[in-house]
């Protein structure tokens, strides 16, 4: 197995749902991410279709020190189906990368997140004790809850929430404007790739960075 990357320290591994209900959670969520200085890693945005996806995902838990994970999934999508465990699964992978790996995987830390407070002990109440967050399924929200946790685990200096949520809207606001200008459709721009979206970002936010405190 590879080394620890040099990035080790400024990467996060988003766990989190990919449906069409969640995507404004997930852009602000990305968003947030890289305007708080990390860089966002997802399992969707690795395009090498030889590699089975429980080893990018393992790739990506082992390479991130920081990892988010949106367990407010986990119900059936429809009547008569499954619950989806796939986030609470990798959660469990990431818990144990921590628990039992060595220097510096052993400093790992990660942010639980679910859209209700404590609803998660209904089917996972042996994380109780870890810093879960509510998200309330509004993407204003996560973006403070984000940020307040980063704050925590880095000891960064942060814009205030309020401040990246502005920032975040005015960002969208732009690529609205910049994509439709050079024609792409309203669907188009709705369902862009994840890893463009966050080279988009990553642009914008490169071009107009947070005023210093």
């Amino acid at each position: 197995m590879s080394s620890v990357p040099v990035a080790f320290g400024e990467t996060v591994f988003l766990n989190v749902p990919y449906d069409d209900e969640y995507r404004p959670l997930l852009e602000a969520l990305v968003f947030t991410f890289l305007d708080c200085g990390l860089t966002p890693r997802l399992a969707s945005g690795q395009a090498d279709s030889g590699s089975l996806r429980l080893e990018k995902i393992r790739d990506l838990i082992r390479s991130s020190r920081f990892s988010i994970h949106d367990i407010s999934r986990m119900e059936p999508l429809h009547p008569g189906d499954l619950p989806r465990f796939n986030m609470p699964f990798e959660l469990g992978l990431d818990l144990g990368c921590r628990f039992f790996g060595e220097p510096p995987l052993a400093t790992k830390q990660c942010l639980i997140l679910e859209s209700e407070r404590d609803r998660y002990r209904r089917a996972l109440s042996d994380i109780s004790g870890n810093d879960i967050r509510a998200h309330k399924n509004d993407p204003e929200t996560l973006v403070g809850e984000s940020r307040n946790w980063i704050l925590l685990v880095t000891g960064r200096n942060l814009p205030s929430g309020s401040r990246i949520w502005t920032r975040y809207s005015q960002f969208t606001s732009f690529l609205q404007l910049s994509l439709a200008d050079a024609g792409f459709t309203q669907d188009e721009i709705q369902r862009l790739e994840i890893a463009e979206l966050i080279q988009f970002m990553g642009d914008w936010i490169r071009k107009n960075p947070a005023p210093a405190l």
